[in-house]
């Protein structure tokens, strides 16, 4: 009976130790600061609302992140990137990019990514409209790490620009990313 005990305590252990390691690293990626005067900066989508469609709150706090950089650096190009999910009324990248230009940024800077629906694949499908590493990538502060670690596999260079969340949806994300991010480190492991 002792060594079942002691096997517990030791798996118990084992995710114990997990979970901060996966806790710090999701903690790293919301601290991530972007390079200034980059060339293109990608802003991940997530879910629109409504028809006419709206930003979730969650697009919504990517994209007003997103809006004192680019009035910064008037040069950098803009992709946009999300598709449309069963529920949506609109693809995301097409809310984004209305969004942005209501909210003062040239349309000519910015490229709409359209099919994605997968963090992998926005940068997958976004990545031909790349012609340097001078990338910063908007998301949200807790999806900050997956995305620069998925941006790297997919010889990206990024820096990453977070986007705080305050959404009522914050915890339930935050334990997703728990479960997404060490997936995302073992499977191409």
């Amino acid at each position: 009976m002792k060594w079942i005990k002691k096997i517990f305590l030791f798996g118990i252990s084992l995710l114990l130790v997990g979970l901060i390691i996966i806790g710090s690293l999701i903690f790293l990626g919301t601290r991530e600061t972007p390079e200034k005067n980059a060339d293109t900066m990608l802003i991940l989508g997530a879910q629109v609302r409504k028809n006419p469609a709206v930003p979730s709150k969650v697009l919504q706090e990517r994209l007003d992140a997103s809006l004192p950089y680019l009035k910064e650096n008037p040069t950098t190009k803009v992709i946009v990137s999300g598709g449309q999910g069963p529920d949506e009324s609109d693809t995301e990248a097409n809310v984004m990019k209305q969004y942005l230009i209501a909210h003062g940024i040239d349309e000519k800077r910015i490229q709409k990514e359209d099919r994605s629906t997968r963090t992998e694949e926005n940068i997958a499908n976004s990545k031909k409209w790349l012609h340097s590493n001078h990338v910063v990538i908007v998301t949200s502060d807790f999806h900050m790490y997956r995305t620069l670690m998925l941006a790297k596999r997919a010889d990206i260079q990024a820096s990453g620009l977070p986007a705080k969340s305050t959404s009522s949806a914050t915890f339930k994300s935050y334990c997703r990313e728990f479960l997404a991010l060490p997936y995302g480190i073992l499977k191409d492991w």
